[in-house]
C-alpha cells in the first residue's frame, strides 16, 4: 500500500526472509541509508517495513533494491495479501518432511528411556539426516549467507553454525572410527533442531495470520459490485468504477458498497463493524450511509459520497495498517540489544568451547555444548514480543470500536492519570434545544427570534440549528455580511441592521448593558442552561434584543461511564466554553464535583489546548498524564496537546486526525475500554518480553554448563517464540467495554 503524504510519501513495503530481531535492525539500517528517507520502521510480526521519504527522488524501487542489497526479499502488495489470505495448513510440508525424517533418527534416545538400545546403522543415519541438513536447512545457510555479507548475525547464523557443527562433526567420527566400532553420532541433534526450528517457524506464521484478522475480516466487508441506477436501470457495474455524485440501488440484506446519502427509502442499518455497537441503526432520506454496513429490511436509493481510498472503511483500514506497522517505544530498546546480541552469542559459544576443553572435557562434548548455546540463543522472541502483542490488541481494539492509529496512543494510555472531556457532543447529546426565551423591554419575542433566525441562516452550529427549529415556518429575511467571531459569534446585516448573536461576555464587551437580563440570567442558569443573546449596533450604542436559553441532555450512560472511571482512580475534568452556572449544572447532572475543580468553564476553544498543558502540569509530583476526549473541530489542538487523544467517531475528520484514538460510536463507556486494552496490551508486551528474556539468560548458562543437549535447546527456542504468540493472542479473548476492571488491572 502506497500513501501520498504532503511534502513527504510513505510506502508500506512486505519483507520475505526475516527470522529474528537481528534481521530487523539490519533491514532499517539499510534503509536509513537511502538518501531521502526520514524514517524507516520495520515489523518483524507483520513482515514489513513503513518508510517515510523527503524527496521524489527516493523511489520506492530504490527502497526494495535497498532491501534486497540486504538479504532480504521485497515482496509485493499482492503477495502480502496472498500471505495474509492462505490456509492454516499452509507451509507445513517442510515440517512434515522434517518429522518423517528425523524421527528414525530420535528414536534411539526414546528407546534409551525404556532401557532398549536400538542403533542405526551410521550410514543410515546420515542417509536420512543428510536431506534435513542441506535441503530443508537451506533456507538457513542462505540467509546465514546474506547476514555474513552484510558483516551482521542473525538466527539463521547461529542455527546454520550449529547444526553443521554437529553434522559435520557426526560424519568426522563415523570416517574416522576404527573397525566395526560405531561411534555415538550426532546426526540426530542436528537434524531434530531443524525440525524444531522450522515447526516453530510455521506455528509463529499461523499465529501471525490470526493475529491479522481484524484487517482480512475489514477487506471482506467490501462488496466486489454495486447496482448503479442509470438512465436505461439498473445495471450491476464493479465497485472500483463507481464515482462520486452517482445514485446506487442496495437491496435488503446488502451491504452499502461505498459512503453516501440517502436520497429514497428508508431502512435498518447495521453498522456494528464499524461501531461495535449490535443494535441496527434507523436510516431516513438524507441520513448517511457507510459503505460495508449491511442495508435492513427496506430497498433504498443512495447517493455517493466517496470512492475510494477516501471512504470511511479505507480510512479505518488504513488506520489499523498504520497501528500494527507502527513500532513501540520499547520495542526500540529492544531492537538495539538484538544488533549486538549475536556477536555476544557467538563469542560465548567459542568461550564454552574452550573452557570445556580446558577443563578436560573431549573435543566431542565441547563442541556439542557450544552447539547447544548457539542454538538457544536464538533471538526470534525478543523480535516478536512487542509486535504481536500490538497487532493482537489493535486488532481486537477495533472489532469493538476503538481504532488505535499508533503504537505511542496503545503504549500511552494506561498511563493516563487524568481524563478531560468536552462537554457538547462528548458528554451530552450535542443537540441542544431552545429551552426559554426573554425579550428586552419594549421588543417583540417573535419578531425578535426571526432576526436570530436569519443571522443564524446557513450556518451548522448546534445552537444555529436548535434557533433555525424555533422559528420553523415563520418567514425570515436575508443576512448579508456574514462574519463569525470565532468562540464568540457572529455579526451580519438583517434589513439595514447591523445584528450580534453571540455569548453575554462578548456583547458586554461590545457595549451591551451588564444590567440587562440580571433576573432571568440568573433563572435560565440555574437550570444548566447555555445562554446566547441578540443585540443591534445602533449610533447611540449596542442595544439588546432577545435573551436566548439552550439545554442539552447527557449522553445515556455517560454517567455510569464517567462513574467507573473515577473507580479506576482517574482524575476527571469537563471542559466547556459555557459560563460557569450552566457547565456546573450540567456536571452535577453528570455526577461531576465542581467542588473538586472537575469543572474548567467558559474556556474559548482557542484555549483548550493551553487548558491540557495545565492539567499536565497539575500534578503533586510534577508531570501528569492527561488525555483528551472531543469530537469537533475546535477540539483538534487540544487533543494534539494531551498526551493520548480519542476522538469520538461521530464527530469531525479534523479531531479524528489530531487523536491517537479513534472511538467509532459516540459511548463515552469506550473511553474506559480504550485505557483497559491499553492496559492490557501493555502487560502482554511486558509478559513477552520477560519470558523471551527469560529463555535466553537461563538458557544460554544451562547450555554452557553441559545441563541442555542441542535437541532441548532446540525445542526450548522454538517454544520460546510459539509462547510469545500465543500470549499475545490472549488478547483476543478481551470482550470490550461491558467488563472493565480497576485501573491496575492486568490480561
Amino acid at each position: 500500500m502506497t500513501q501520498n503524504l504532503s511534502p513527504s510519501q510513505s510506502y508500506d513495503i512486505g519483507i520475505g526472509g526475516m527470522t529474528c530481531a537481528s534481521c530487523v535492525g539490519r533491514v532499517e539500517k539499510a534503509l536509513k541509508k537511502v538518501p531521502g528517507v526520514e524514517t524507516a520502521s520495520v515489523n518483524l510480526a507483520t513482515e514489513s517495513a513503513h518508510v517515510q521519504v523527503s524527496t521524489a527522488d527516493t523511489s520506492e524501487g530504490v527502497l526494495r533494491r535497498a532491501i534486497r542489497d540486504a538479504g532480504y526479499e521485497p515482496l509485493a502488495t499482492d503477495k502480502t495479501a496472498s500471505m495474509q489470505a492462505q490456509g492454516p495448513w499452509t507451509g507445513f510440508a517442510p515440517v512434515a518432511w522434517g518429522m518423517a525424517l528425523s524421527l528414525p533418527l530420535a528414536l534411539p534416545m526414546l528407546g534409551d528411556l525404556i532401557g532398549r538400545h536400538w542403533m542405526l546403522p551410521a550410514w543410515l543415519q546420515f542417509a536420512l539426516a543428510t536431506p534435513v541438513q542441506f535441503i530443508l536447512g537451506a533456507r538457513f545457510y542462505k540467509a546465514a549467507g546474506h547476514a555474513l555479507a552484510a558483516r551482521a548475525g542473525n538466527m539463521d547464523l547461529l542455527v546454520a553454525i550449529g547444526t553443521s557443527a554437529g553434522w559435520l562433526l557426526s560424519v568426522w567420527l563415523w570416517l574416522t572410527a576404527h573397525g566395526d566400532h560405531t561411534p555415538h553420532l550426532y546426526f540426530e541433534g542436528s537434524a531434530v533442531v531443524i525440525t524444531l526450528v522450522l515447526l516453530g517457524k510455521w506455528l509463529e506464521a499461523r499465529a501471525k495470520r490470526q493475529t491479522t484478522e481484524a484487517i482480512r475480516a475489514l477487506h471482506a466487508l467490501r462488496p466486489e459490485t454495486a447496482h448503479l441506477l442509470t438512465d436505461e436501470g439498473e445495471q450491476e457495474v464493479p465497485v472500483a468504477e463507481i464515482r462520486v455524485g452517482d445514485r446506487l440501488v442496495v437491496k435488503p440484506g446488502e451491504r452499502f458498497p461505498v459512503d453516501g446519502l440517502l436520497r429514497e427509502g428508508q431502512t435498518q442499518v447495521d453498522e456494528s463493524m464499524l461501531t461495535g455497537e449490535p443494535l441496527p441503526v434507523p436510516k431516513r432520506m438524507g441520513a448517511a450511509v457507510t459503505g460495508g454496513s449491511i442495508n435492513g429490511e427496506g430497498r433504498v436509493c443512495m447517493q455517493v459520497t466517496a470512492v475510494g481510498q477516501e471512504t470511511t472503511l479505507a480510512r479505518i483500514i488504513r488506520l489499523v495498517e498504520e497501528a500494527q506497522v507502527a513500532k513501540a517505544p520499547i520495542q526500540r530498546l529492544v531492537d538495539r540489544v538484538a544488533e549486538v546480541f549475536v556477536p555476544v552469542v557467538l563469542a560465548l559459544a567459542l568461550v564454552t568451547d574452550l573452557v570445556w576443553l580446558w577443563l578436560g572435557a573431549g573435543y566431542e562434548h565441547a563442541l556439542i555444548h557450544a552447539v547447544a548455546v548457539l542454538v538457544i540463543a536464538c533471538p526470534c522472541a525478543l523480535g516478536l514480543a512487542t509486535p504481536a502483542a500490538i497487532m493482537a490488541g489493535t486488532g481486537v481494539a477495533a472489532r469493538h470500536g476503538i481504532l488505535i492509529k499508533d503504537a505511542q496512543a496503545l503504549e500511552m494510555a494506561h498511563q493516563v492519570q487524568t481524563v478531560a472531556f468536552d462537554k457538547t457532543g462528548t458528554l451530552t447529546v450535542g443537540q441542544p434545544r431552545l429551552l426559554g426565551l426573554a425579550p428586552a423591554p419594549g421588543q417583540d419575542a417573535t419578531a425578535a427570534l426571526v432576526l436570530a433566525a436569519a443571522v443564524q441562516s446557513g450556518s451548522e452550529h448546534p445552537l444555529a440549528r436548535a434557533v433555525a427549529q424555533a422559528a420553523q415556518g415563520l418567514a425570515r429575511p436575508a443576512a448579508h455580511g456574514l462574519q463569525a467571531v470565532p468562540g464568540r459569534g457572529v455579526r451580519a446585516q438583517v434589513a439595514g441592521r447591523e445584528l450580534l448573536l453571540g455569548s453575554l461576555p462578548w456583547l458586554q464587551e461590545e457595549g451591551l448593558d451588564p444590567t440587562l437580563w440580571q433576573t432571568e440570567v440568573a433563572r435560565f442558569q440555574q437550570q444548566g442552561a447555555s445562554l446566547s443573546a441578540l443585540a443591534e449596533r445602533t449610533p447611540t450604542g449596542v442595544q439588546g434584543l432577545l435573551l436566548l436559553a439552550f439545554g442539552d441532555e447527557p449522553k445515556p450512560g455517560a454517567r455510569q461511564a464517567l462513574q467507573a472511571l473515577r473507580e479506576r482512580g482517574l482524575q476527571l475534568v469537563m471542559i466547556s466554553g459555557d459560563n460557569r452556572a450552566a457547565a456546573e449544572a450540567m456536571a452535577r447532572r453528570l455526577g461531576l464535583r465542581p467542588e473538586d475543580g472537575e469543572v474548567l468553564a467558559e474556556v474559548l476553544p482557542g484555549d483548550k489546548a493551553q487548558a491540557i498543558a495545565r492539567l499536565r502540569e497539575g500534578g503533586p509530583h510534577g508531570q501528569r498524564v492527561v488525555a483528551m476526549v472531543g469530537d469537533g473541530v475546535n477540539d483538534a489542538p487540544a487533543l494534539a496537546a494531551a498526551d493520548v487523544g480519542l476522538a469520538m467517531g461521530n464527530g469531525t475528520d479534523v479531531a479524528m486526525h489530531a487523536a491517537g484514538i479513534t472511538l467509532m460510536r459516540g459511548d463515552v463507556a469506550l473511553v474506559g475500554a480504550a485505557l483497559e486494552i491499553s492496559a492490557r496490551t501493555e502487560a502482554k508486551i511486558r509478559q513477552n518480553l520477560f519470558w523471551a528474556f527469560v529463555y535466553n539468560t537461563a538458557g544460554i548458562p544451562l547450555a554452557a554448563l553441559g545441563y541442555l543437549s542441542p535437541v532441548i535447546a532446540g525445542a526450548a527456542m522454538a517454544l520460546s517464540s510459539v509462547s510469545v504468540m500465543a500470549n499475545a493472542l490472549l488478547l483476543k479473548r478481551w470482550s470490550g467495554p461491558a467488563h472493565a476492571p480497576a485501573k491496575d488491572g492486568r490480561a
